[in-house]
């Protein structure tokens, strides 16, 4: 059985837990602290040495980090992964916009306000994350204003990618009341086949 080394504050580990509960796959769950700092212990670091979660260990014993990898990985040949090569492309486009442009503002100004509760300590800084984080929303909420999901007409690992954190974008202080076409698509994904919340221990 594999393994999810995870933490269930973590939007990018609730992404792996959503994929393999979606695809039917049976996993075990191994809690990470990240608070406590559990992901820099020595044994930690001997799995994964950028010291982050998730982490999957494979039935093999080897280990596979990275959330966007790890979709990628078990999604091939199943109802998430199209089949054409340009929406296979136009998948993975997303999914590095979702790395590089969103999850670096939304997630966050999530962590340091809902976690940390430290809203005034970072207010700052958080104003730079805001308004790049409201940027990305913005360009998704265009895109979605012409679609039902991110690409080709259908449920895939790019909604998955993104629903992470924009659907609990408000814990980080960011309004989605300005972006209907966003909020329809969240209430499309949550009612997925075998869709569960974050806040669901797997």
């Amino acid at each position: 059985m594999l393994t999810v080394y995870s933490n269930q504050l973590s939007g990018n580990c609730y992404k792996v837990r959503l994929l393999l509960v979606q695809l039917e796959i049976p996993f075990r769950i191994v809690e990470v602290d990240v608070l406590a700092g559990e992901q820099r212990t020595p044994g930690y670091l001997v799995k994964n040495p950028n010291g982050k979660v998730p982490l999957v260990e494979l039935e093999d014993g080897e280990h596979l980090p990275e959330s966007g990898a790890i979709l990628f990985h078990f999604a091939r040949g199943s109802f998430l992964w199209p089949d054409d090569q340009l929406e296979q492309s136009r998948v993975l486009q997303w999914m590095f916009f979702e790395q590089y442009s969103h999850e670096p503002h939304i997630a966050v100004a999530r962590f340091w306000c809902h976690y940390l509760k430290a809203e005034e300590r970072y207010a700052e800084q958080l104003v730079e994350k805001r308004e790049k984080g409201y940027h990305a929303l913005a360009v998704i909420e265009a895109h979605l204003s012409r679609r039902s999901f991110f690409v080709g007409e259908r449920y895939t690992i790019a909604d998955i990618a993104l629903y992470a954190y924009t659907h609990v974008a408000h814990e980080g202080g960011f309004d989605l009341t300005p972006f209907p076409s966003v909020r329809s698509w969240l209430d499309r994904v949550a009612v997925q086949p075998r869709h569960i919340p974050i806040t669901r221990v797997v």
